[in-house]
């Protein structure tokens, strides 16, 4: 069998509405130019059969994901489209159908989100976007993190990209479950270094076993990205070679920073982005139970 086929038939197997095909092109009212992700293209659109609700349509690229999924040769790997209908929380992204186009590509249709990416804020440092709101963008991140580890996967590329604000910064949202693996033995094992290099754990960079706390080490990055605007390792050479850095110097404090951020919200993201795993935050719940009485992410 094809990965083609291969992939067709994860997405058939998660159910009848999956089986089936979505006409892409008669059923929805194309608002914007598809953007393309890694390995996927995105729209925004009008569904025609839900009184023109704005949905998110996600076409899966079969050539590109051929790369990924040959890593999983021989075990029974979820789709992302499996992965995505299980996921319900507020601060996740809901799926709400996936299914196949008439030319046969896998797609997903999924709440659409008007709001900026985390990555947009950061990059361009929007502070009118987060101003007053960054503890509570910080707790949904992180409730949105514990939910799936809860649900027993390792997200694999949690970075400010797939964080969607929503509209006037009231909440965030996570996205993207394409890199998405069990959190199970068969899929910690070393070798499979896929990720955001900006915020990519050591122990992948360095191709070691796994487990959740990768996802923590990339949530730590993205706190302090969102409190600083700027990078832990800044120092550091910004591209695709910039994971090598992550155990190889250290970050720069929060606190030699931000002088002014609270000193526990502080100590919680870097011991969330701690280059050493074993010294690391080892769970969200220890995360959001270290930032309990944090009321402000700045102090006078």
């Amino acid at each position: 069998m094809s990965l083609f086929d291969s992939l067709k038939s994860a997405f058939q197997s998660s159910g009848s509405n999956a089986s089936r095909r979505i006409d892409v092109e008669g059923r929805f009212a194309r608002q914007r130019t598809a953007v393309t992700g890694t390995m996927a293209h995105f729209y925004v659109a009008k569904d025609r059969e839900h009184d023109d609700r704005m949905v998110g349509i996600k076409i899966l690229d079969i050539e590109k994901m051929e790369l990924f999924e040959n890593r999983f040769k021989g075990l029974k790997k979820p789709s992302e489209g499996e992965i995505a209908l299980t996921m319900h929380h507020p601060n996740v992204v809901d799926t709400y159908e996936v299914g196949l186009t008439m030319k046969g590509q896998p797609v997903l249709i999924m709440e659409y989100i008007a709001g900026p990416s985390m990555q947009n804020i950061v990059v361009q440092k929007q502070e009118e976007h987060v101003s007053g709101r960054r503890l509570k963008l910080i707790r949904d991140m992180a409730e949105s993190l514990k939910y799936v580890h809860s649900m027993q996967y390792i997200h694999r590329d949690i970075c400010p990209r797939n964080f969607i604000c929503l509209p006037g910064g009231i909440g965030v949202k996570l996205i993207d479950f394409g890199l998405t693996v069990p959190a199970t033995a068969p899929f910690m094992v070393p070798g499979n270094r896929t990720g955001t290099p900006l915020y990519m754990s050591p122990e992948i960079v360095r191709r070691r076993a796994t487990d959740q706390r990768v996802d923590i080490f990339s949530f730590g990055i993205t706190c302090y990205c969102l409190i600083s605007f700027e990078h832990p390792w800044q120092g550091e050479i910004l591209n695709g070679r910039a994971a090598l850095h992550h155990d190889t110097s250290p970050p720069q404090d929060l606190l030699d920073r931000c002088p002014n951020v609270d000193p526990r919200l502080s100590r919680a993201i870097m011991n969330a982005l701690h280059p050493d795993v074993g010294q690391r935050t080892k769970s969200m719940e220890q995360f959001l139970h270290a930032i309990n009485n944090v009321d402000t992410v700045f102090v006078d």
